[in-house]
């Protein structure tokens, strides 16, 4: 029976890696944070401006692998893939069956962690560390093993490390463990060496926070003020139900067991943990994905309680119908909600995107394409179009490219030739700057809402200035994006560059 069991493992993991490269439909860039993050890898340090280390960390492994795209997208697929290897574990543990670990193995593989995984983003290994920290704290709450609340520190360490979105699990953790059966977890010495294990790792990026004058406080106001704006608190509530809606009736079977299940009744707290987490990302009109990772573990708990009850004739019929729900709801929204299908297909059908609610973007608003099937296209044009733009200019070593946003400069930086460093003073890239050689002429990649603006209030210091070309794919969110050069100055380009460079380093300390 174990043999099965691990061979029934092995064959959901295939699926899923198998799934995560068919669902990307050869049409598509990378996405814009991609590059960001890939970039990064030039750059190891202990923060940066909107990220913790870790995925720099990976990006510096990928970039050992050979930069190829199969590793940018093979990190976040492993991800999802060890996120259902600990649901399945869980389970187990748990007491559950065979027929328990499919249905929670089903529920997380069909589920909405098909669309997270395909991009190279810190979500993917969010969801994994709070499985994980779910996991520890399951053991340790029925076993009373100091291992496990050490590994739950470690766990929860690179979950922060690699998004402070791990702060909100702790912040619902800790009182759902105060309201619950064991709150005397605070009496006992482990929790607060666990507590310090956890700190000592995470010290080195608070050190760099400080030291930076914590440019993560700046980061979130300024998303609150250009996207988080644009959220209902109700939207966000609404949504929550989409991510596995295929496993719905489950998860809720597992929030009803940790009160009438008598096997779960150590584990109570989780049953808070879910109201108080999700009543801080309302309250704070979040993102409706950042709460992702709270649900698989209660997939796991739903698959034990569920199994245990339908064991009778009549039970194996709504046994099936529960397996195969996740599977008919990813046939359903199979062509809506994966880049797999063509910009083309995807106007030509655009009801059916509208429908489903995938058109609408952060500035709330409806647009052709879903935004993160916008923001994977027109990339490579414009590193093919600027590398032939650099290749005609005279010294083409002593221009600077300087772009409006960190997609423009990393799509740039890996798609383009080699020796091209693309700079902007967008996200982290404005610590990037590489200003040892004096420059004497300049690229600048400009968005096409500014570059009637930017070009004429650039050209006034240069003799000679031009639009060399811009991105022709009306499809791309960066349509109209022009490549304008500029030559023959008088001013001190770098001097210019170390101001700018100063002023906006200053602007984001706290």
């Amino acid at each position: 029976m174990k043999r099965k069991d691990t061979l029934l493992l092995l064959l959901l993991v295939l699926a899923k890696f198998i799934l995560q490269y068919a669902l990307i439909d050869a049409t598509y860039d990378l996405h814009r944070d991609e590059f960001l993050h890939l970039d990064q890898a030039n750059h190891l340090a202990w923060g940066y401006h909107s990220v913790p280390p870790l995925t720099s960390w990976l990006s510096w492994v990928i970039k050992l692998l050979g930069n190829g795209v199969f590793w940018v997208k093979f990190f976040p697929a492993l991800f999802g893939a060890l996120t259902l290897v600990v649901v399945w574990r869980s389970i187990g543990y748990l007491g559950g069956d065979l027929r328990a670990k499919l249905l929670g193995g089903f529920g997380v593989l069909f589920s909405v962690l098909l669309r997270l995984n395909t991009l190279y983003q810190p979500n993917s290994f969010d969801i994994l560390s709070w499985t994980l920290v779910f996991y520890c704290l399951i053991r340790y709450l029925k076993d009373e093993q100091a291992r496990y609340l050490y590994a739950l520190a470690v766990a929860l360490a690179l979950g922060f490390l690699n998004k402070y979105n791990m702060v909100f699990l702790m912040l619902g953790l800790l009182p759902a463990l105060l309201l619950s059966g064991q709150r005397t977890l605070f009496l006992r010495k482990e929790l607060y060496l666990a507590g310090g294990l956890a700190l000592v790792l995470v010290m080195p990026n608070l050190i760099w926070q400080y030291q930076n004058g914590f440019p993560v406080i700046h980061h979130m106001n300024e998303l609150a003020a250009t996207q988080l704006v644009n959220v209902k608190r109700f939207t966000f509530l609404s949504t929550q139900p989409l991510f596995f809606t295929g496993s719905l009736f489950v998860m809720l079977a597992g929030l009803w067991a940790l009160w009438f299940y008598q096997p779960f009744s150590k584990l109570r707290s989780l049953f808070w943990t879910m109201i108080i987490v999700l009543s801080l990302y309302t309250w704070l009109k979040a993102k409706d994905y950042y709460a992702i990772g709270l649900y698989p573990i209660y997939i796991a708990l739903g698959a034990v309680y569920v199994s245990s009850w339908l064991r009778q004739r009549w039970g194996q019929v709504v046994y099936v119908l529960l397996l195969a729900s996740p599977v008919v709801y990813f046939a359903y929204t199979y062509d809506v909600l994966y880049p797999n299908k063509t910009p083309e297909y995807i106007v030509a059908n655009h009801n059916r995107y509208q429908e489903m609610g995938v058109l609408r973007w952060e500035d709330g608003k409806d647009h052709e394409l879903p935004q993160d099937f916008a923001d994977m296209l027109g990339w490579h044009e414009l590193a093919q179009k600027l590398d032939s733009v650099y290749a005609s200019l005279d010294n083409p070593s002593s221009t600077l490219v300087l772009c409006d946003n960190y997609g423009q400069a990393g799509a740039v930086n890996f798609y383009g030739r080699e020796g091209i460093r693309a700079a902007s003073f967008n996200a982290d890239y404005v610590n990037w700057f590489e200003l040892d050689q004096p420059y004497t002429q300049l690229i600048r990649v400009i968005t096409a809402s500014a570059v009637k603006e930017e070009f004429a209030e650039t050209a006034q210091y240069f003799n000679v200035a031009y639009v060399a070309d811009s991105i022709a794919n009306p499809f791309a969110r960066e349509f109209g994006t022009s490549i304008c050069v500029f030559q023959g100055t008088a001013v001190n380009i770098n001097a210019i560059i170390k101001q700018e460079v100063e002023e906006r380093q200053l602007s984001r300390q706290w």
